[in-house]
């Protein structure tokens, strides 16, 4: 009888664990209060919201990344996101809740991703899915994030369709558009070059038609114009025959927009065939360390880019604090990465920008979540260019329309020119990219 009565007071424990533990998903969350295990708000002002995946103590986000296969530079982003979020929770966390980082591979494969993030919502059970990489995968994944109400926060591609599909508004971009990089492409060789003649090449997908079609636009009854495209896969092994192709149209510019690898490809390419040396216009996010190490010098005649975030290799910020907090964060919680990689400090920033919507939530729930994003007002963040904030609101759903130039020289970016702001200068992006 003894025996069973321990057994029996062992049984008792258990349960007032476990009424402890259910306890734990009643707290008070800004006021409101959960009830079951279904996450959903049935008290207070925040009533028939989804707080799944964020508590009193803690939130749980879940990225998608191409840690492997061929856009596997991209990787890198996930470093510097995990190095932020590392760095907040040193600090106490936001609003005192921890942040939990779970991160998986697509291997940059739509199918993969759609079922990476199935496994982060439904397994996970994460409270947003933050960053997924690339127009095809996020596409992928974003009617997915509409059917089970989850936020697609600020996704790591410039595709237009982020901030002018009102159909999705769980799904939000986070960098400049490819539309406005263009832009600000388009404007800098109608002010320098307005007789320039343009040979393109571009990813056969939504990112590449996005840009591509973006410049043609901009370009569009002025002097400069598009003389040669070629197109390539992103499966393809190289594009030394698009670039031959190219090479005859005897452009004065090369539009590169493109991947890391193939962007490296064209500067071998170039390097190598002397009777053509354009100026090369690269897109922002082909430009890892990697990519431009690969540049022979004096073989290229000059390279352009568009930024926006303070670039951690250039001395200009050597001295800057927010770029110092970054430099001592990769190294404590993500060593392997390099902190000269634009990857690396994008997902930094975004990561930035992330935690000052979930500061900016006014119910701590996923519905919380997709309203702050979408109602940011001139939000600043330490580690963008001056002059640049976040900004979204009724009928804009773009955080950055804003960019400056950057020139590489003498192994290193220099940027130059003043901040244009894509959205004065051009208006507003009204359509989605097709595809």
């Amino acid at each position: 009888m003894r025996g069973t009565g321990a057994q029996a007071a062992r049984r008792t424990r258990a349960r007032a664990l476990a009424a402890a533990a259910a306890l734990a998903l009643v707290l008070p969350l800004g006021g409101c209060r959960l009830a079951g295990q279904d996450g959903v708000v049935r008290t207070g002002p925040c009533a028939g919201q989804q707080s799944t995946g964020i508590t009193r103590d803690a939130v749980k986000v879940g990225g998608v990344y191409p840690l492997s296969g061929p856009a596997s530079a991209y990787g890198a982003i996930a470093a510097g996101v995990r190095a932020y979020f590392g760095y907040v929770n040193a600090g106490g966390g936001v609003d005192g809740r921890r942040i939990e980082f779970v991160v998986r591979d697509d291997g940059y494969q739509p199918a993969r991703a759609v079922e990476e993030v199935r496994r982060l919502v439904e397994l996970d059970e994460v409270f947003a899915v933050f960053q997924t990489v690339g127009t095809p995968s996020t596409a992928a994944v974003r009617d997915y994030a509409a059917r089970r109400r989850v936020p697609q926060v600020f996704v790591a591609t410039g595709a237009s369709r982020w901030g002018t599909d009102t159909a999705h508004p769980w799904t939000i971009g986070y960098q400049p558009s490819y539309v406005a990089e263009a832009r600000v492409y388009a404007q800098h060789l109608k002010e320098t070059a307005p007789q320039a003649t343009v040979a393109v090449l571009y990813q056969n997908d939504d990112f590449g038609r996005d840009l591509r079609d973006g410049f043609a636009d901009a370009v569009r009854d002025s002097g400069v114009r598009i003389v040669a495209e070629q197109s390539y896969e992103v499966t393809d092994p190289g594009v030394q025959g698009q670039l031959a192709n190219l090479a005859s149209s005897g452009a004065d510019v090369l539009l590169s927009v493109t991947t890391p690898k193939f962007a490296a490809q064209a500067f071998a390419v170039d390097a190598a065939v002397t009777s053509w040396n354009p100026v090369h216009i690269v897109n922002s996010v082909a430009v890892s360390p990697a990519v431009m190490a690969s540049v022979e010098a004096g073989k290229i005649r000059e390279i352009v880019s568009a930024v926006y975030q303070k670039n951690a290799a250039d001395p200009e910020w050597a001295d800057d604090p927010a770029v110092g907090a970054y430099r001592e964060s990769l190294l404590r919680y993500a060593p392997e990465a390099d902190p000269a990689s634009q990857q690396a400090m994008f997902g930094w920033t975004a990561a930035q920008a992330f935690v000052k919507a979930l500061q900016r939530m006014e119910c701590p729930t996923r519905e919380g979540l997709r309203a702050a994003v979408h109602r940011l007002d001139e939000v600043p963040v330490d580690t963008l260019l001056p002059g640049i904030t976040l900004s979204t609101g009724p009928g804009d759903g773009f955080p950055i329309e804003s960019m400056m130039l950057a020139r590489f020289e003498e192994g290193r970016w220099t940027s130059f020119g003043e901040v244009v702001d894509t959205r004065a200068v051009f208006g507003p992006v009204r359509t989605a990219s097709a595809g």
